[in-house]
């Protein structure tokens, strides 16, 4: 019998997190939109342009104009997705390993890239002129991908506050659309903590929580996504009734659609079991009972594409996304596309190369779940958001496992010379041990300090290798 939820915390904590995503793993997030234009510092561009002691503000002078004559209304025409071909990129996601699809919907900038029915700021009607989302949604699911969206409006209510401060294009009545209150809520942009309160003043009035629910819920409707992921500032105690609200018209769709759905959140704006907790940029230091997401992005300095990419490496994301497994979470990494829709090549050969290595060692990955320990080793993972750059890099003693029924993968984070020690393992009953990728007979001996295996002289695959070891 399918469960009625009420919009309230005792009701909603009935919801359970769905199968497919604790065995999916690995999604990918897509920042596009207007802000990919200016290409500039990263995808805060549009408050930042209008924020006087920025450094946005006035490189926007010097190559766009004056904030009158050229807002950042100006730049959607220039978002003309010519390249756009939502099977490619699908087929791209497929080839990297991804099992589900997370456009963002709606960024803090207010313009919406899907065919909204409340706005005539969307995607559908001005700019490509295209339902971006609508276009995904049908491709990823083409070719068995889950589709999910996310939803960054609740920032939306003091995004473009700057532009109230002097002349700008934010102040007509015309843009209201786009702009929307830009109230300047109370708040040190310097501090961190300030950012983190929870009750801004003024509060996002009725008018503004009816349309952030309306907008929400239009998502959910025309596109039935699997996931809908929130920004960190719907923990605002005056969007809590609201949060219940969506919580419980999305749950009961889900019912309606027989299909596994979820919602992200950020730190507590959820109550514990009720959605899927997520973790920006940054990790956990051990096994979390619920199971949780790292959203990440192959860049260190932006979401949406820039001029001046400082990218990561695909080892690197390859060894976050085998200890974020090992402690029951799944990675969403980000790509940034460029204004025409065409991905950059990096970002395809990153992603090429994270599903090359999935396609040797996804075994160990996929339909997973957490063994007794996380792993071993003298290498800290740093613990919360925004410290996916701080971590030292790997070991050949640093290892992390996931298990299958009586199989138990043993991740190697950095390949040792010859033989492999497994501390957690000296007395555990083996029965067999392979790597993963590799047809060379793998030696075992369990002793004090704990199983030791032959290294094949080769590593099977770049970066993390993996063996696969049967238990009794």
């Amino acid at each position: 019998m399918a469960i009625k939820y009420e919009p309230t915390w005792e009701s909603l904590s009935q919801y359970e997190i769905p199968q497919w995503y604790m065995d999916a793993k690995f999604g990918i997030f897509i920042h596009w939109g207007p802000y990919c234009v200016p290409a500039f510092g990263n995808e805060w561009y549009p408050r930042r342009m209008y924020l006087q002691d920025d450094p946005a503000f006035e490189h926007h002078r010097k190559t766009w104009g004056d904030h009158t004559d050229f807002g950042y209304k100006d730049f959607i025409p220039m978002l003309t997705a010519e390249k756009f071909d939502a099977r490619e990129w699908a087929q791209l996601f497929k080839d990297a390993g991804a099992r589900f699809v997370m456009p963002v919907a709606e960024h803090h900038d207010g313009f919406a890239m899907y065919d909204s029915e409340l706005t005539d700021w969307c995607a559908s009607k001005m700019g490509p002129k295209r339902d971006i989302c609508g276009e995904l949604a049908d491709a990823a699911r083409e070719l068995d991908m889950v589709f999910a969206v996310s939803s960054h409006r609740a920032e939306h209510w003091w995004y473009f506050d700057g532009g109230r401060a002097f002349p700008s294009d934010v102040q007509d009545p015309a843009n209201d659309g786009l702009y929307g209150p830009a109230v300047e809520a109370s708040k040190d942009k310097l501090n961190r903590e300030e950012w983190r309160k929870k009750d801004w003043t003024p509060r996002p009035d009725a008018k503004f929580l009816e349309d952030w629910l309306a907008r929400t819920c239009e998502l959910v409707d025309k596109y039935q996504p699997q996931v809908v992921w929130f920004d960190w500032w719907i923990e605002q105690v005056v969007f809590e009734p609201y949060l219940q609200r969506f919580a419980a018209h999305y749950y009961n769709r889900g019912e309606e659609w027989g299909l596994g759905v979820a919602i992200n959140h950020k730190y507590d704006s959820y109550p514990e079991g009720v959605a899927v907790f997520d973790i920006e940029r940054g990790q956990l230091s051990d096994i979390r009972n619920f199971f949780w997401q790292n959203d990440t992005s192959v860049s260190k300095n932006s979401w949406g594409y820039i001029d001046n990419h400082d990218y990561k490496t695909a080892g690197d994301i390859i060894a976050d996304l085998v200890d974020i497994a090992s402690k029951n979470g799944a990675l969403l990494l980000n790509i940034g596309p460029r204004a025409d829709g065409a991905i950059p090549e990096i970002e395809q050969e990153m992603l090429r190369e994270i599903g090359r290595w999935l396609a040797v060692n996804g075994e160990g990955i996929y339909d997973t779940r957490p063994w007794n320990v996380y792993g071993e080793g003298p290498t800290e993972v740093p613990e919360g958001a925004f410290t996916d750059t701080h971590r030292n890099p790997f070991t050949p003693a640093d290892i992390r496992f996931t298990q299958k029924g009586n199989t138990l993968y043993a991740f190697l984070l950095a390949y040792p010379p010859g033989e492999a020690l497994i501390k957690a393992l000296d007395s555990v009953d083996v029965k067999s041990a392979r790597m993963l990728g590799s047809d060379e007979a793998i030696n075992w001996r369990q002793d004090a300090d704990g199983l030791r295996l032959s290294a094949p002289a080769t590593p099977p695959c770049d970066y993390v290798c993996a063996y696969a070891i049967e238990l009794g």
